[in-house]
Order: C-alpha cells, then sequence, then structure tokens
C-alpha cells in the first residue's frame, strides 16, 4: 500500500501541471490511440488512471459512455474541469484502484491506460483485472514507458525514474508486457513503439525536485557509461543536462 500513498501524495500535488504538461496533452500517441481502436459509438470506456484526462477527453466525443477512474482525489478533480471543460458530458469520474477495478465481470467494452502502469505495484493484478472488467472480444489499449531489453540499461532507466520519482515503481520491458497480457489470455492484435524526448528541467520540476535532488540525479546521469548515455541520447551543454531520450509502447490487446 505504500507505493500507493506515494501515488497519492506526489500526483495529488502535480495533478494540475499533468493537465497542462505538453507531454501529456499534446503528445501523438494520443491519436495513435484512438486509430488502433475500433469504435461503433455505443462503447462503454474505461479509462484507468486517467491522470489529467486527456485520454477520457480524446475519446469521449466518440463512444456512448467514458468513466475516468484514478486514486489521487485531485487528479480526479482537475481530470473533470479539464474534461467537462471541453465540452464533455458524457464522462463519469470515479475514484479507484488499477488493482482492484470497481466493475462486474465482463461490463466493459475497451479499457484505456496511459504512461501509468510504471506507478503500479502489481502490475499482473491490473492486467488480470482488465482482463475481467472486458466483454469477451473487448479491446485493451495501453501507453506506457518501457525499460530497454538490455539490463544494465534497463537498471539504469528505471533507477533514474525513481530517482526523479518516488512514486515510479517499475517501467516494464516490452517483452514482458507481451508475455504477461499472453499468459493472462490476452490476443496482441498491434504494437508500436516509439521514441519520447524529455526536457530535463521541465521533467524534474513537474515532480517538485529540490536543487539538490535535481544536482544529485545530474550527476548521476553524468557518470553514466558512454554506451549508456548514447543509448539515451543524453544531451549535455557546459555539464548540464538539456535533454534524454527514452522509449514507450502503444498496444493493443483483446480479451479471448
Amino acid at each position: 500500500m505504500d507505493n500507493k500513498n506515494d501515488v497519492q501524495k506526489q500526483f495529488g500535488r502535480a495533478a494540475n501541471s499533468y493537465v497542462t504538461s505538453d507531454i501529456h496533452k499534446k503528445g501523438k500517441d494520443l491519436e495513435v490511440m484512438l486509430g488502433l481502436t475500433n469504435i461503433t459509438g455505443n462503447e462503454t470506456v474505461l479509462d484507468i488512471a486517467t491522470g489529467g484526462g486527456h485520454t477520457a477527453n480524446l475519446f469521449a466525443p466518440h463512444v456512448k459512455k467514458l468513466v475516468a477512474l484514478d486514486l489521487t482525489p485531485e487528479m480526479l478533480q482537475a481530470a473533470k474541469a479539464f474534461v467537462n471543460g471541453s465540452g464533455n458530458d458524457n464522462v463519469e469520474f470515479i475514484q479507484g484502484d488499477a488493482e482492484n477495478l470497481p466493475f462486474d465481470n465482463e461490463k466493459l467494452d475497451i479499457v484505456t491506460c496511459r504512461i501509468a502502469p510504471h506507478h503500479f505495484p502489481h502490475v499482473k493484478q491490473f492486467i488480470e483485472e482488465t482482463y475481467r472488467v472486458l466483454k469477451v472480444g473487448g479491446q485493451f489499449i495501453l501507453d506506457d514507458n518501457i525499460s530497454p531489453e538490455n539490463d544494465e540499461q534497463d537498471h539504469f532507466y528505471n533507477f533514474v525514474e525513481k530517482k526523479r520519482d518516488y512514486s515510479h515503481f517499475r517501467a516494464w520491458k516490452k517483452t514482458e508486457w507481451i508475455c504477461m497480457l499472453e499468459q493472462n489470455g490476452f490476443l496482441l492484435r498491434d504494437l508500436h513503439c516509439f521514441e519520447k524526448s524529455f526536457k530535463f528541467n521541465p521533467w524534474c520540476d513537474r515532480m517538485n525536485l529540490s536543487s539538490v535532488e535535481k544536482s544529485e540525479l545530474s550527476n548521476y546521469m553524468l557518470k553514466a557509461k558512454s554506451n549508456i548515455k548514447k543509448k539515451f541520447s543524453i544531451e549535455t551543454i557546459n555539464q548540464e543536462i538539456i535533454s534524454f531520450k527514452a522509449e514507450a509502447m502503444i498496444l493493443k490487446a483483446v480479451k479471448a
């Protein structure tokens, strides 16, 4: 439960910054998610860990009903203001846990989850719950940061993310995601991997890092091996980190 308390604490104080964050509100991945989904307009959709409400806001005009769920009350309030302010009135906002969904079996047509599962301490339970609430043939659209397949690079990336945000649990490898989904009965239908660029200072500031914490994180990244710096395209000017790159994945899986 500690990690979930950390999530609520972190995102409670950062709620408004996630609504306005360019990475979250302008990401091209949103349109990819929508494009992967077969929609007739009659669907009931659940957006898990809705965050700033960007996925909910995108999908709402195309479906019958959308439920936006988040663990953090402050995040839900910010998302509701954003989504309702955009003119979408078919969205219900519910506080809830991604690993213990408050829905009956086989009630939903589509489940979406964007840039959130790396915070979930029991990701297999999240997958099981998603499978449970989806109707047979229901679609699961997942979008999240992933770690490299190389173990050393995987460790570096997850250490950096945890150092920047203590509520981070683990960014999984894409092969781990595929394995977990298929072991739980999902059929993989689409997979897209893409690069994400992070501006170092805004990335740190979004989590309210102190100057000392930011300096410690910067020093750790600057001391990384050359192959790791190359992998993550760590850009520096006068020994100051300007940006770095990581990888993310969007997939579509169907409940068999």
